[in-house]
């Protein structure tokens, strides 16, 4: 039998930016592995592979860095392969700039770099060790449900980059359902640009079919919902996720601003009055929700008196969980010339006093949660300490709940995954910490 050098050849996967690089890195590892190639440790690995993200000035520099640190400290045997946003708007740039790059792709180019694998593995000597990969288990998995945005948002760079809207067909959602299911995994978060928009390309088949169909699904496991633009929401929705115990109570609405006037000039829908309508709708009709949204400061022509009134819209609304940018002019975007930029120093100065006011407000509502007890699933688990999570918390964005283990002697076999009661003991403004129920566990992983 001829000898096969893919058997032994290894990459590892570094994932910069949102859960949508996570998704798409997903499908470049299963397309890898599915081929022969082995995923492991970034040392043991004979390519390194980074997928990259340019949302904002942030997200490019972490990106940079990333390819930077790499090439610079690679072994001789190693390659440095960069894919990704970043690298669709800027591959000439970025290989002119770091030439010890080995290979540069763009967005949606797996195939491109397993042939560029396969042919490179054939043509170098990697390590002859074979080195099995240690893959970590998960409570949760990531699957998206629609690639590319219709929407003519002016700060946005993601159309030009990942093209128009396309729903991803039902049976290859349901078919990623399955397989994360099989692998035991208890919570299925469903992502895209903005998968309100699910399905309007298909044939009278919409979010709501979608969900239908997931939960219908035979098993133990939860539902979560992200990155809902608030005008696609209508009552359909609103009811499926009030009336489904699968669906997690937890509702993610970038809104981006609350002045009119700015919303505009961001191609947005929806107008404040519209936002604090549909606020008011969603908790009415599904008690105890949590609700998180995103808000951008320093748009070009923001003026004290706009954010002032953001400020207001904040404290009124009382948001579980915010998220704040400060405005990042991309190239190619209709906000990159807009008249009246906001100076650098009053953008900082906005986000902290933004995040600052609502530190206070998730503080508050975290004291809330002391003294009860509730459901949560285990993220992660060391001698000394569990990291869980409630509905109320998303994985990576969000807060943590948190379990002291040196004061407390663990009840029962607890593995990553497993749903356990916590009682709240305590909070700090984002996290929670709690104590163990003395109950029976619901294991994610046998």
């Amino acid at each position: 039998m001829p000898f096969n050098i893919l058997t032994q050849t290894r990459f590892h996967i570094i994932t910069l930016g949102c859960p949508k690089n996570t998704v798409d890195s997903g499908d470049v590892k299963l397309l890898l592995e599915s081929s022969g190639f082995i995923h492991t440790e970034i040392n043991d690995a004979d390519f390194i592979l980074i997928n990259t993200c340019c949302f904002i000035d942030k997200a490019k520099e972490e990106s940079i860095n990333e390819i930077l640190s790499a090439v610079i400290n690679k072994q001789s045997y190693q390659r440095v392969v960069v894919f990704g946003c970043l690298t669709q708007r800027y591959r000439d740039e970025i290989l002119n700039e770091i030439p010890e790059i080995d290979a540069i792709f763009g967005v949606a180019e797996g195939e491109q770099i397993l042939q560029y694998l396969q042919q490179s593995a054939r043509n170098t000597n990697p390590k002859k060790t074979i080195f099995l990969p240690s893959n970590k288990v998960m409570s949760y998995e990531y699957i998206k449900i629609a690639d590319g945005c219709d929407r003519a948002c002016t700060f946005c760079v993601i159309p030009s980059i990942r093209g128009r809207f396309r729903s991803i067909h039902k049976d290859r959602i349901l078919k990623k359902v399955l397989d994360a299911l099989e692998k035991g995994i208890k919570e299925i978060i469903l992502i895209g640009q903005d998968i309100t928009e699910y399905g309007k390309d298909l044939n009278n088949y919409r979010l709501v079919d979608l969900l239908n169909d997931i939960t219908a699904i035979d098993a133990d496991f939860r539902l979560r919902l992200m990155y809902l633009n608030p005008t696609g929401i209508d009552d359909n929705l609103i009811d499926i996720v009030a009336k489904n115990d699968k669906i997690i109570k937890y509702l993610d609405i970038p809104m981006q601003h609350s002045e009119d006037r700015l919303l505009r000039l961001m191609g947005r829908r929806g107008s404040r009055k519209e936002y604090l309508k549909l606020i008011r709708n969603i908790r009415k009709k599904i008690p105890g929700v949590t609700l998180r949204t995103t808000f951008i400061v320093g748009f070009p022509t923001e003026t004290q008196e706009d954010f002032n009134s953001l400020i207001d819209f904040i404290e009124e609304v009382r948001f579980d969980r915010v998220g704040t940018f400060e405005f990042s002019p991309q190239e190619n975007t209709k906000a990159y010339n807009l008249k009246g930029q906001v100076p650098k120093r009053l953008k900082v100065e906005r986000y902290d006093t933004l995040m600052g006011v609502q530190a206070e407000i998730s503080y508050e509502k975290n004291k809330e949660y002391i003294g009860r007890i509730y459901d949560a699933v285990v993220d992660d688990i060391d001698e000394n300490s569990i990291l869980a999570r409630l509905d109320s918390q998303a994985p990576e964005i969000d807060g943590a709940t948190i379990i002291d283990l040196r004061n407390e002697v663990m009840p029962f076999d607890i593995q990553i995954g497993s749903r356990i009661k916590v009682k709240i003991k305590d909070c700090y403004e984002y996290d929670l910490l709690a104590s163990i129920v003395k109950s029976d566990v619901k294991d994610a992983h046998p």
